[in-house]
């Protein structure tokens, strides 16, 4: 599905300051410790990135790239590698920011190719990767099925086994790579990278690049949401039913009928480990503050209800606010839009890389 796809008539509500009605913010940890934490959680023995051309082609004065490099050796001793493509101005004259895309669920960096092209025309450097179980990563299997079958292989990973993490977590830590292998090009600048992420992408980016700061401006897209409050608002079942079989698989071994909160909870607990507390979204989005982000919504995004979005957006707004930085902080709401980014969100994130990434 492609999700920069236009949606009619529509209109956009730009919340700042955002008010959550009668609605709380949980007690998080500090930020420096939430941290700390979550690097400690995805850490594992880096290899070298041995990177892997794979082909180069020059296309109405762009440059087309394909390539691979290593993010981690698994416990069965072979190389995890991410498929990356590269669009970029074929006359560079100096280093260039750069702007890596992420996908959704069932999707690959093929699906960000059109982007790519946009951003490489506006003078980026345009990147996407496959997302764990995705693309040429799925083993030749179509769409998310690679992907719900690991993460229901994770659920059933024994307490004293080697466990993965790819609902999202693998795919965070694939982002750090990939952001270590960009510093290395000598056509980017180190400095001025940026991430955009939708859906599944979107949660990926506010995961990965909440940690790391060497991505300086961040676009999540119809991925900011809490995962908390959809559990205790009974409003899980958007979220659930993007891998729909990996819940019912933990219904089954959890000797409930049908998915329901107690199994998501058991699940994403354990796959997902901390993303109903210290790592869910309003925790996280914190550690955004003093870097540029804009965030895109929909009013009526069943997979990122609009009231666990909303204190995502508040805890956002304080911490901006504390770091007297309320100007780098921008919130888009479409209005009477489902799971989709509207043309006008698509022209607000071309303005925003424009204006805090050049």
């Amino acid at each position: 599905m492609d999700l920069r796809k236009i949606v009619p008539a529509c209109l956009l509500l730009c919340l700042a300051p955002v008010l959550v009605a009668q609605e709380k913010l949980p007690a998080y940890p500090p930020p420096a410790e939430v941290k700390a934490g979550f690097l400690k959680l995805l850490d594992r023995p880096k290899v070298p990135l041995d990177p892997k051309s794979k082909e180069s082609k020059t296309e109405n004065g762009l440059v087309f790239e394909t390539l691979s490099i290593a993010s981690e050796k698994k416990p069965d001793g072979t190389i995890e590698r991410v498929p990356i493509l590269v669009v970029r101005p074929e006359k560079v004259e100096k280093k260039l920011p750069a702007i890596i895309a992420l996908h959704g669920t069932g999707g690959n960096k093929e699906g960000q190719r059109g982007l790519l092209i946009d951003f490489a025309k506006r003078g980026f450097i345009g990147v996407a990767i496959d997302a764990r179980y995705h693309g040429e990563r799925s083993g030749g299997a179509k769409g998310s099925t690679a992907y719900v079958d690991a993460i229901t292989r994770a659920w059933k990973t024994k307490a004293d086994e080697p466990m993965e993490h790819p609902f999202y977590y693998d795919t965070a830590w694939d982002l750090w790579r990939t952001v270590d292998y960009l510093q290395t090009r000598p056509d980017v600048d180190g400095d001025k990278l940026g991430m955009i992420g939708f859906s599944m992408g979107g949660i990926q980016t506010w995961l990965a690049a909440a940690v790391d700061e060497r991505v300086k401006v961040v676009v999540p897209a119809i991925g900011v949401q809490s995962f908390r409050w959809s559990l205790e608002n009974d409003k899980w079942q958007g979220r659930a039913n993007t891998i729909k079989a990996a819940h019912l698989a933990a219904a089954k071994d959890l000797g409930e009928a049908e998915i329901n909160q107690k199994v998501c909870k058991a699940l994403w607990n354990k796959v997902i480990p901390g993303i109903l507390d210290r790592y869910d979204c309003p925790s996280m989005l914190r550690l955004f503050a003093g870097r540029p982000m804009l965030i895109l919504n929909g009013e009526n995004d069943g997979n990122c209800p609009l009231g666990g979005a909303q204190l995502a957006f508040a805890s956002a707004e304080e911490a901006y606010q504390s770091a007297k930085c309320p100007d780098k902080l921008k919130i888009m709401v479409a209005k009477g839009v489902g799971h989709a980014v509207s043309p006008e969100q698509r022209q607000a994130y071309m303005e925003w890389f424009e204006k805090w990434l050049k």
